[in-house]
């Protein structure tokens, strides 16, 4: 609602500023500080000033009188030395809010079963220039790649980050009108891969039967998180023949031959479908999982190389450390060359990989690099490949969910178009891979794809670590100066941190207690869906309520607080909302209709304000939900959540709604909660966030 009034506003100013002036300015809207102040302002009178050599007093007044009347806004202002303020007609405001209540929430917007700017009435904000175009958002598509763990073994707290951030984002452009695909990389043919087939066929000496058999357990993803961390203490220890076994190792995987191509395949998509089954418990889903095997087996690789080698984007490298190399030249170095960069695509890193050379693109044994098959992928998302993947259902899904994902074999006819070229590309990828990203982007720049790579949008975040409390709750021993730091960092190659699962596993027990304590009445399958909706909430929020540039210390005690900026908090405040509406049908109240004259008195003065101020933040969403996109940062989503929650409740402390005396007046103040609870449902919906009938 906020940003159909704006738009009107913007689009009238930009209008009668080319009609009068002859000059096509960009209108830019800020939100006023004070409620006394209107809910827009804008600064345009002061760079017409520039141009017209006049005061922007003067111009503003002459614009002010040239406007004509505008739906949503009650009157503009002059203020101070040239600002136009625009005030909403608060009646309208009220019977938009009540239409929006009713809108439905766009298909794909599954509810589940470091400071963020405000985004809410008070407070600095984001100028307000909408960067999206409604009009076109249907006909673009947006492909959100998120998640994209190497499946070698248990998903961890920062693969959650990753997967909550991705699935918000998506989300919330959905919200935004956009056409999204969510797909999911699968590095089946990588690094990580390979190292536990060497831990299990090379030194537990297994046979591929015994794998299968391994594979078929629930757990499997927990066994190859103990074997990857055996593994990687192997290859500390012996460099030599790790670093040819690894390699023999890996070209099997890619090219599908022998025992290592055989339990290589088996242990990806075994720990694939442990993936899908954590993701589902926090309500994420994909509609493609794009596995890195096609890359290679349908020759998007083959062909995204004759590419590039014929623009001359790589080189072939005949001399030095990277001979037999092709590496693609990079327009700055940032530091000495020592050696290829061990590929990561998932949230794991060491000192090691850090200060490796990572623009290699096929190394000197013809094996490929993780980017230069993300290249081919990039290549394809955009449709700029000539060629398509085939497609099958994923045999193991989520019970009830329909997972597609690319296959080597004949293409599934019933499958869904997601070769269509994209308009704009999201890879939520942590921090550390920055460089690779670039890379990425070079390389389509290289083959003349300039706006490919500038809609190619690395959605980066940085790590997850733990309090030292959330650590030794966990079972993991701390050195006296671990346990003195502000956070303590994790580590999947070490087998340090904490599987998504568990963690998980451990929020729901926490919050089952809880609501078992407050709701002893409850059946037994109640208390446990209540306590499930709660600790993903708890989670989720935690995880969005930071900036994407802020390291996160995860505490358990934190999240789950009923209080302060958390999940929780938020699910309470419809918790309590409801319970309003229960009381009310019990004691018979009736609520008569509220008209937008009636809400116009009632919202008008200085108590007035009060409840304006609700209102408004009510109306504001998709005014959050716009700046979640335009500044690529899912935390105003979760910031708006909280400042709707905390403008109800402070609402709820000062206003007796079921017991007010004047009818009228109650009718308006029960109309206000529902809708509150109304747009809070539809906020927490964006983050994946469920809020539960009692708490």
């Amino acid at each position: 609602m906020y940003l159909e009034i704006t738009a009107r506003l913007r689009d009238a100013l930009a209008k009668h500023i080319r009609a009068k002036y002859s000059l096509e300015l960009p209108i830019v809207l800020e939100r006023p500080p004070k409620i006394e102040m209107g809910e827009a302002a804008s600064p345009v009178c002061f760079e017409l000033a520039k141009r017209l050599k006049r005061a922007p007093r003067q111009i503003a007044q002459e614009i002010q009188n040239g406007l004509p009347p505008m739906a949503g806004i009650a009157r503009i202002d002059v203020a101070g030395a040239g600002y136009l303020n625009a005030y909403f007609d608060r009646g309208a405001f009220w019977e938009a809010a009540q239409a929006e209540a009713t809108r439905t929430i766009p298909q794909g917007l599954k509810p589940i079963s470091a400071t963020p700017v405000d985004v809410g009435p008070k407070g600095p904000t984001p100028k307000i220039s909408s960067l999206e175009d409604s009009k076109d958002r249907q006909s673009d598509k947006i492909i959100v790649e998120h998640t994209s763990i190497n499946p070698n073994k248990a998903a961890h707290i920062g693969h959650v980050r990753n997967a909550v951030l991705g699935d918000t984002m998506a989300r919330t452009l959905r919200f935004a009108g956009h056409n999204v695909q969510v797909q999911n990389y699968i590095d089946n043919t990588g690094v990580q891969v390979a190292d536990v087939v060497i831990g299990l066929l090379h030194m537990e000496r297994r046979t591929p039967v015994s794998v299968k058999m391994l594979a078929m357990d629930a757990r499997f993803d927990y066994y190859c998180w103990d074997v990857y961390a055996k593994a990687t203490q192997f290859f500390a220890e012996d460099k030599e023949r790790a670093a040819k076994l690894r390699g023999e190792t890996l070209k099997a995987i890619e090219e599908g031959r022998g025992e290592e191509g055989e339990v290589g395949q088996v242990v990806a998509d075994a720990i694939v479908t442990c993936h899908l089954r954590t993701m589902t418990r926090l309500g994420i889903f994909y509609e493609l999982l794009a596995r890195e095997s096609e890359i290679l087996h349908l020759h998007f690789w083959d062909l995204a190389f004759a590419k590039l080698k014929e623009a001359g984007a790589i080189q072939f490298v005949q001399h030095g450390k990277m001979a037999g190399c092709w590496v693609m030249p990079w327009r700055e170095e940032k530091s000495e060359i020592n050696a290829e960069r061990t590929e990561i695509k998932s949230t794991e890193g060491t000192e090691e990989d850090e200060n490796t050379q990572d623009k290699i693109i096929v190394r000197s044994n013809g094996t490929v690099t993780y980017v230069g098959k993300d290249i081919a992928y990039q290549l394809w998302k955009f449709g700029l490949l000539g060629k398509d993947f085939h497609y099958a259902r994923w045999p193991n899904a989520p019970v009830g969910e329909e997972v597609w994902a690319t296959t080597g074999g004949k293409s599934d006819v019933q499958a869904p178009p997601f070769g269509a070229a994209a308009t704009r590309v999201y890879n939520v990828i942590d921090t550390r891979q920055a460089y690779l990203q670039d890379v990425v982007a070079q390389g389509l720049r290289g083959l003349g794809h300039a706006e490919a790579a500038e809609n190619s949008i690395h959605l980066s975040y940085e790590i997850v670590a733990l309090t030292p409390r959330c650590a030794a709750e966990m079972g993991y021993e701390l050195t006296p100066e671990e346990a003195k730091k502000p956070y303590v960092e994790v580590s999947g190659r070490k087998g340090f941190g904490v599987k998504a699962d568990d963690l998980i596993d451990r929020l729901e027990e926490a919050a089952l207690g809880e609501v078992q304590q407050r709701h002893a009445e409850m059946k037994a399958e109640e208390q446990k869906g209540t306590a499930h909706a709660i600790a993903v909430g708890a989670l989720r929020f935690f995880l969005l309520k930071f900036t994407r540039t802020a390291i996160i210390a995860f505490d358990f005690k934190d999240a789950l607080s009923f209080e302060g900026e958390t999940g929780p908090y938020c699910q309470y405040a419809v918790v309590r909302i409801r319970g309003i509406r229960r009381k009310g049908v019990e004691a018979g109240t009736a609520r008569a209709a509220v008209t937008p004259e009636t809400a116009q008195k009632f919202l008008a003065g200085a108590e007035g304000n009060g409840l304006w101020e609700v209102l408004l933040a009510v109306g504001s969403l998709d005014y959050a939900a716009d700046a979640a996109i335009i500044a690529q940062e899912p935390a105003f989503m979760a910031k708006y959540a909280f400042q709707l929650a905390q403008a109800f409740n402070n609402f709820y402390h000062k206003h007796h709604i079921l017991s007010e005396a004047d009818e009228q007046k109650r009718a308006f103040l029960l109309g206000l909660t529902e809708l509150v609870e109304a747009q809070l449902v539809r906020a927490l919906n964006l983050m994946g966030i469920e809020a539960p009938e009692k708490m």
